[in-house]
């Protein structure tokens, strides 16, 4: 009985190490989007999943919000139109108020609030991040509230 118990415990032990270590894993990817976001690397693009679906929530003027999907192909390539004109402002997103929440099938939920330079207001996102088979991280959704209104031309016409 007492082997049991101990097998038992053994057993929820070393699968509390590996959540926390996956959990720290996704965290560090996170910081390591950040950090190549806030310096306009190409290795941004590389971060995502070919298929990864991506949402900007547009908040209007009156406080209502629009979801805005789009597809990795189309979002990449206007953010490496965009990053020219960000470089050149300097602008950089802070994140605070980090959560990592554990998800099925080897993926992690980061939510976060993002405050973009020169604003004093904070924006909802999140991205869920996935452990690839090869051990490589990818984000695989991401969700990003922006007060940007010409994201709406390509808001979904239903």
């Amino acid at each position: 009985m007492k082997k049991t118990i101990l097998s038992i415990l053994t057993l929820l032990f070393v699968s509390s190490c590996a959540f926390a270590d996956d959990s720290t894993e996704a965290l560090k990817f996170f910081n390591s989007y950040v950090d190549a976001a806030n310096n306009y690397s190409p290795e941004v693009a590389e971060k995502y999943s070919p298929n990864a679906k991506i949402i900007r929530q547009v908040i209007k003027p009156d406080g209502t919000t629009v979801n805005v999907e789009t597809d990795t192909a189309t979002y990449i390539k206007q953010m490496k139109i965009g990053q020219a004109g960000a470089k050149l402002r300097k602008y950089k997103n802070n994140y605070t108020n980090i959560v990592v929440t554990p998800l099925a099938n080897n993926s992690y939920k980061v939510s976060s609030l993002r405050q973009p330079s020169g604003e004093d207001y904070k924006l909802k996102t999140y991205m869920v991040v996935t452990k690839q088979p090869n051990n490589k991280w990818l984000i695989t959704e991401e969700l990003m509230q922006t007060k940007v209104q010409t994201f709406l031309r390509y808001a979904d016409k239903k």
